[in-house]
């Protein structure tokens, strides 16, 4: 069975009541019940884990290898700062979508750069937790034009 691996940097365990102007109201197990339905949908497997750790995120990268078809990951701040999980996308050599709730190109400077989108299919931002569904949906396409 083809499965993809979900991936949420810090701060997004606090969804639904961390800056719900910008993040809106539904929860991060909220938004893992819809993609764990998506997933089943589309007769996939998924993992989907939260760490405040850039370290515990690469290990997770590097356990992606073997076991899973793709990754979807939203890194948070570490978008704009770690070379470590981009360097850790490109070694395990799976196809990843990068994701954001928000549309970080209509936000603060810093946020336009991405180290993770240099080595993404592509980045899905702006459409709050419907993007994770994109994400799964552009991933799924992605890994059956390659089959």
């Amino acid at each position: 069975m083809t499965s993809i691996l979900i991936l949420n940097g810090p701060n997004l365990n606090l969804l639904g009541q961390r800056q719900p102007e910008v993040y809106g109201t539904t929860t991060l197990a909220g938004i893992e019940t819809a993609c764990r339905a998506r997933a089943t949908e589309l007769g996939l497997g998924l993992d989907f884990h939260q760490s405040n750790s850039e370290g515990a995120l690469v290990d997770l990268i590097h356990g992606a290898q073997g076991v899973h078809d793709g990754i979807v990951i939203n890194a948070g701040a570490y978008t704009h700062t770690s070379i470590a999980l981009m360097d850790a996308l490109s070694s395990v050599a799976l196809p990843a979508v990068e994701l954001h709730l928000s549309n970080i190109h209509a936000r603060e400077e810093f946020r336009h750069r991405s180290y993770i989108a240099r080595v993404a299919l592509g980045v899905i931002c702006g459409f709050g937790p419907t993007g994770y569904l994109l994400a799964i949906d552009a991933l799924e396409a992605h890994l059956g034009r390659v089959r």
